[in-house]
């Protein structure tokens, strides 16, 4: 239609220079490349210009399109980035159960929160806008994630602008919006202790799916995978059809300018399961790839560790009771704790680690000087030397964090389909753009292409060990431990370590993030190295990873860990050595 109004007048943009015009609703003429409004004038085939030639078009008339918008919720708008969300998971190989889990889960969000299937919605216009709820929105929606270098870094944050987070005004954010509801939906769940649904929220049900699914992705690989762009989160409204168009205060909603934290979305699945008074999940047994058991068998693989640890950490894992299929399997109605299967297993590891090797910047050294001999006495059979693992990992580690801070450099932010703040601003925010995106074009034209974000193939491992091109480093995996330490039946550690246990009480109070700053001069340089090892592999905090440690040390040595901190404060600072028979 546009196109036989507009045919035969070829001038160009005043603004633009482009010849590119559609006519609007109201009967004018605008540049569809800059959005510049004039009015039409007359083609004529004299050069004079006479002032009496100009006309104006008002062929068309002012009546509303109502087939290319239609009023429409903000629960739809999220159960819209849910489904690409699941799809996004079954293309990754999800079971379709899953899917069929989350929508049973959103349906009975829905109910609870009275925005369908009830009696009774809770819709209204007679609400109003609630700073209160805006601000607690957006602490969920912008929080920053902590690095898992330090429990004080920067996370994965856009960057910061002049304007307001939603790149307008607030004046115009509390009088515009696109949905019907954002106003209602906001201040209706203002008194409610579920608060209102929000996109960190939509990643807490999608792992809750998982979970009830038994699927082999832990929250540490749901996390990745977000990150990596393969499931739908940042920009998750350009997935939204052409009939919902977000704008104005809907970007409060949609809108997100950080990735949440590991800590986080267990934290709002953990508020998810109790609000909608889930039932017990079904159990991790020893065979479900979700079990501590097997995800350390997973990480031994990925740290470069041997084959031969495997044994000895479900050894330990059996005597702390961690193996236990009640102790993984999610209870809401009976036991308020989420299990942390991926922070459990490297847990696990870790101490299997101290008390084969001690940890403590001197056993692990010397056992390794030990390892060398043996390995040049017998060089046909590889004796594993913690020297030589910790070069080859630290090396790889530090390539992995260049590597994705320069990803995270070269990622790009903003999102192709802008949410305006109002409509006679849509002009201008699409103009800038436009401006922007010309200036990058033409500076990349002058010094050469810059490289985009590369984007990989999703992997469970972000090492990779072996022989050939693109690998980390070489194998460790078929060497052996068993020539240089040994575990007997009727004793825990080997008999040249003296197992060292963490501070109960600091421990217990780093639940709250207080005191992990103080822990740290005093804890071993190499066990602090090991905790930021697994903190990157899983993205957590170190904190949350000591937390982990510490648990398991607790669920293993019981009341011996009271007696043997006591031993350690009162007679010396040297740390004893772990009695037979525990």
């Amino acid at each position: 239609m546009d196109g036989d109004e507009t045919e035969g007048f070829t001038e160009p943009c005043a603004q633009c220079s482009a010849v590119s015009w559609a006519v609007s609703e109201e009967g004018r003429f605008y540049c569809t490349s800059c959005h510049n409004i004039i009015e039409r004038t007359k083609q004529t085939s004299s050069t004079e210009f006479a002032a009496s030639t100009r006309i104006s078009s008002i062929a068309r008339s002012k009546t509303k399109k109502t087939g290319s918008r239609c009023q429409w919720m903000i629960c739809e708008g999220f159960q819209v980035i849910l489904r690409h969300q699941a799809d996004a998971l079954l293309n990754l190989g999800v079971c379709s159960q899953f899917k069929d889990v989350l929508c049973q889960f959103w349906r009975k969000y829905l109910q609870k929160s009275r925005q369908a299937y009830t009696n009774n919605p809770i819709r209204s216009t007679n609400f109003k806008l609630a700073p209160s709820c805006v601000q607690d929105l957006d602490s969920e929606s912008s929080a920053p994630e902590s690095s898992v270098m330090s429990d004080s870094g920067t996370g994965d944050e856009l960057p910061s602008s002049q304007h307001s987070r939603s790149g307008f005004a607030s004046d115009d954010c509390s009088v515009y919006s696109g949905s019907e509801d954002v106003a209602t939906y906001l201040s209706a769940h203002q008194k409610s202790a579920q608060g209102p649904m929000s996109m960190p929220r939509t990643l807490a049900l999608c792992w809750l799916a998982l979970l009830w699914t038994r699927e082999a992705l832990t929250l540490a690989d749901l996390l990745r995978l977000v990150k990596e762009g393969h499931v739908p989160y940042v920009n998750a409204h350009e997935c939204f059809p052409k009939e919902i168009r977000p704008q104005g205060r809907d970007s409060i909603v949609f809108r997100v300018e950080s990735y949440p934290s590991h800590q986080m979305v267990h934290k709002l699945a953990l508020k998810q399961a109790a609000y909608l008074d889930l039932p017990s999940f079904p159990p991790i047994s020893h065979c479900c790839l979700l079990h501590p058991n097997l995800l350390t068998l997973r990480y031994l693989m990925e740290v470069n560790l041997p084959d031969e640890l495997y044994d000895w950490v479900c050894r330990i894992s059996e005597q702390s009771g961690s193996a236990d299929v009640e102790v993984n399997t999610f209870q809401p109605g009976i036991k308020n704790v989420l299990p942390l299967y991926d922070v459990k297993a490297a847990a696990l590891i870790i101490v299997t680690m101290k008390a084969l090797y001690g940890m403590d910047d001197r056993t692990e050294w010397d056992l390794s000087s030990d390892a060398g001999d043996k390995n040049k006495e017998h060089a046909e059979v590889k004796v594993f030397s913690i020297r030589r693992w910790y070069r080859l990992v630290q090396n790889a580690l530090t390539r992995a964090k260049q590597r994705q801070q320069e990803e995270r450099a070269r990622k790009q932010w903003k999102p192709r389909k802008p949410i305006f703040p109002s409509e006679k601003d849509a002009s201008c925010v699409v103009k800038r753009r436009r401006t922007v995106e010309q200036l990058q074009s033409l500076f990349g034209n002058l010094s050469g292409s810059a490289p985009g974000p590369e984007h990989h193939p999703p992997s469970s491992f972000r090492f990779r060990w072996g022989e050939g091109e693109g690998v980390d480093g070489p194998s460790m995996h078929r060497q052996r431990v068993g020539g240089i330490v040994s575990m007997s039946e009727d004793t825990l550690a080997p008999p040249k370590v003296q197992y060292w246990l963490l501070n109960s009480w600091k421990c217990n109070s780093n639940r709250h993030g207080i005191l992990y700053k103080q822990l740290v001069p005093t804890l071993p340089k190499s066990f602090l190295w090991l905790l930021e090892l697994f903190s990157f592999l899983l993205d957590v905090k170190p904190s949350s990873m000591l937390e982990g440690v510490w648990e398991v040390e607790q669920r293993l040595f019981g009341r011996a860990a009271h007696r043997l901190r006591r031993a350690r404060e009162n007679k010396s600072n040297k740390p004893p050595e772990v009695p037979k028979g525990l």
